[in-house]
Formats: structure tokens, sequence, C-alpha cells
């Protein structure tokens, strides 16, 4: 019996800082397999890394940080490219923005979340306002990966992930 070719899921963002790279931590740790997810920015600053909070709540929620790095949404563009599924915006200027073309023209979904590192105040307020997001984002992804392997067709997907913007 041969392994089913896992979906590949894209998080956009503008900077691929935080709240894309939660999510692509994220859905690699739930996704037992069945999901292979990649994040990218708009237009990450040059030598962006991911926040450090972002990266201290994954490992703190027993998540894989090992690889994780900030990039452009250009990288997935290119001719060698893994071919995406599904393309899941997760902030609002992302959602905003004209997206480049990509191959095969996979689902698209908007799943908006305020900025975490935009909060201001106390170490600890700044940590919890990472935390609320990255639940925030695992509940959105744990219906995600929930769904039954056959009924998961392109619009099915982009019907399903849309809908999961609303919870």
């Amino acid at each position: 019996m041969t392994t089913p070719t896992p979906l590949n899921v894209l998080f956009l963002c503008t900077h691929n800082s935080a709240r894309s790279i939660l999510a692509e931590a994220t859905l690699n740790h739930l996704g037992r397999g069945r999901f292979k997810a990649f994040s990218a920015g708009s237009s990450p600053r040059e030598n962006q890394q991911p926040h450090p909070l972002a990266l201290e709540v994954l490992q703190r929620a027993g998540m894989a940080t090992e690889g994780l790095r900030s990039k452009n949404w250009d990288e997935f563009g290119q001719p060698d490219a893994p071919h995406m599924d599904l393309v899941i915006t997760v902030c609002d200027n992302a959602a905003g923005e004209t997206c480049p073309y990509w191959p095969g023209q996979p689902a698209t979904a908007h799943w908006g979340y305020a900025d975490p590192s935009e909060v201001k105040g106390t170490a600890e307020q700044q940590l919890e306002a990472f935390r609320e997001t990255l639940l925030a984002i695992r509940r959105r992804l744990e219906f995600l990966v929930s769904l039954p392997p056959a009924s998961v067709d392109r619009l099915a997907l982009q019907n399903m992930a849309r809908e999961l913007a609303q919870r």
C-alpha cells in the first residue's frame, strides 16, 4: 500500500515572522503526514528571522522549531517549488495584497489573526499574546486535519478552509 502524497499548505503573512510561522509549525505537528506546511511573507525584512516569542511558544507547546525561517513568497512561485494545494493568508495585510500566481491554482482562504508582535506591555503580556494566537491557529488546524482523507478535494478543501475562518 502506498502512502498518499501529503497536501501542501502555504501560510502567508507580511513579514513571515509570527503568525505564518506559528501556523506552519502547528500544521506540521498536527498533520500526521497528511499535510506538509510551509510559510512565507510578501515582504520579509532583510535578514528577517522568526520572532523569538513565536519560537518560544512553539517550543513550550512541544512543537519542533528546527528549520523554521522567514522567507519571501516568491520562493514558492519558482518552477522547482513544491505544488501548493491550499494557500491561507493569516494577516489582513497579506490578504489585501496582490498575491503571485500559484502554479496549479490552489484553493485559497483567509484566516485573520491580530499580530501578536504588535502587543505592547510586559514580557508576560507579550508572551501571552503569542500563546493566544497559537491557540487560535491550532483550533482551526485541528478541524482541518480531522477532515476525512477521501473528502479533501480542491473545492472541499477551499470551502472548509473558508468556513474555518468563521470559527
